[in-house]
Order: C-alpha cells, then structure tokens, then sequence
C-alpha cells in the first residue's frame, strides 16, 4: 500500500480566479464562500479531502488585490502572503485566458530559494472558457519562463474537469505523515462561521458592486433542537445609506438574502431552520482594529 502522505496546501491568486470554488469541487461540499466580488473569502478557511493514501488539507486565501485599500484588505494580503512559507505546498491559480499584471505580481512573491519552485505548483483554472484547448500549449510554455514551476495543471474547478490528475500532482509534494484531521471532517470552520458566511454570500451576489466590501455578518443567537435551529443574525454595513439598500423596499431585498441563505444552511444542518436577519450600522469598521476584531476580523484571523 502507497505510503500516507499529508499537508497544508495554499491555494493563492488575484481575486475571482476560482480558488474558493476550487476547494469546494475538490472537497465536494462547499466550505468557503464565492462570488464575483474581489476578497469575498476573508479568512483562511481549510477544506479538508481525505483519500486512502493521503490528506490534502486546502487553505482558502483572500484574492490578492491593491486597488481597493483598507486596514481589513492590507491585512487579508499580509495573511495571504504570510502563508507562502508556512506550507508544504503552494498552488497559484491564474485564469486560462492568461496571465495579467497582478499575476505577475504575484510571482515576485513566491520563494527565490534555489529549491522553492519545488514546491509550488501552477493551477490554470476557467480551461471550460477557452475557445480552443490550442490556446492552452502557448500559456503553458510563457508560464514556464515565468517561474520554475514544480508543475502545470490545467482544470476547471466548474465542470471537475482534470482533478484527479491535479491531486495526482499535490499528493507527489506532500510529505509522509499521519492525518492532521478526522476522515470525515470537511473543515476546521464550525457551523456558525459557515452560516454567518453564508448570509455574506447571499448578501454579496445580491447588492450592488460598491456595498459587499463593507458587509460583515456576525451570529448573535444560535439555538438547536433535535429538530430545528433557531439562529438570529446582525449585517452590518458602513454607511446609513447602506441600510434602506440592504433591507429593500418593504423589506424584500432582506427577506431575500435571508431566504436564500436559510436553504443553504438548511442543507449543511440537515434540518429546518428559523432564520432572522437584522441590519445595522458600524462606520468605517474596516480601518478600526477593535471594531474589525469585534465583528470576527482580529489579528488572529
């Protein structure tokens, strides 16, 4: 039998090149939230895959970007980088419709070590969006010029297209060792995290494009039965103005957000849920540190 191997693996990138929903296809449920909104993850989530001959332990990262500066994006950037050395295995995701200026940034920040390529490897996501697989062999051959890549793997965490063979890649880099987490533990994040997140998700997809980077939800009640969960959830946003947006005329874009969120959290419960949704008003939360860490963002996080 195959020696059991396990490890960290980092999943890092711009915003939006599929590494949430990379984790989500390769864990098979979903544990870190998506949208089209740049930094929708915030916090290191780990999604956790268990095979007979290994343990692939994912870390989720906020999308590196440094247009939209704040306390709360320097730090998601500084977490995100941080996390390049402390595991075993890094894995760039870039678009398959080709590398952009922030990409290439990114690169400048992966280790120089005569051996650091060795344990970073480049994930092509979106192939599903390619006009002809023709294009692909031209990017494969720029990117290797770019950086020593341990190795190149073209997917689409969409459609599950080549995830096999990208686990094939990972579980090569992984070191020997016993697992780092149960067999059926899917992620180090407790259920109230996922359904505050949850909440965010919905409100995200939702709202308009300037709103969501100043969204922050936060579980106020948690109350569970055999049969049913009563939760009480807090939106927060930054401006008064935010509010009558959020909430909707007669209170329909609340109810909403609301609705969706509780189906899905019905699914991860596996039982009827109560869901109540407040809105309220925290100015400027994302350059105050005590209130960042108030609504879930501390230094630890």
């Amino acid at each position: 039998m195959p020696e059991f191997r396990t490890g960290l693996i980092a999943l890092i990138g711009r915003p939006n090149v599929g590494k949430s929903t990379l984790i989500n296809a390769l864990v098979g449920q979903k544990v870190s939230i998506t949208s089209r909104k740049a930094q929708t993850t915030r916090h290191r989530v780990r999604g956790v895959l268990t095979r007979p001959d290994a343990q692939y332990v994912f870390v989720d990262t906020p999308g590196l970007q440094w247009q939209r500066r704040s306390l709360l994006s320097d730090r998601m950037n500084a977490a995100a980088v941080s996390l390049i050395g402390e595991v075993d295995v890094v894995g760039l995701m870039i678009d398959a419709r080709g590398w952009r200026p922030e990409d290439e940034r990114i690169v400048r920040l992966l280790p120089r070590a005569p051996d650091g390529g060795g344990r970073v490897v480049l994930i092509i996501n979106k192939i599903d969006q390619l006009h002809s697989r023709d294009r692909l062999l031209p990017l494969i051959e720029t990117s290797r010029h770019l950086y020593p890549f341990a190795d190149i793997v073209p997917v689409s965490a969409e459609r599950g297209d080549q995830l096999d063979e990208l686990l094939q890649v990972l579980r090569a880099k992984l070191p020997p060792g016993a697992p780092l987490f149960d067999q059926d533990q899917l992620t180090d994040r407790s259920v109230r995290f996922i359904a505050a997140e949850l909440v965010r998700e919905k409100a995200i997809r939702l709202l308009g494009d300037e709103i969501p980077y100043g969204l922050a939800v936060t579980i106020e009640r948690w109350t569970e039965s055999e049969g049913r969960a009563l939760i009480e959830a807090t939106v927060w946003v930054e401006r008064e103005s935010h509010r009558g947006i959020v909430i909707g005329a007669d209170g329909g874009k609340l109810k909403e957000i609301g609705t969706m969120a509780r189906l899905e959290i019905e699914q991860v419960l596996e039982k009827p849920v109560h869901l109540d949704l407040w809105v309220k008003l925290c100015q400027r939360w994302r350059d105050d540190p005590a209130q960042m860490a108030r609504l879930g963002y501390g230094l630890r996080e």
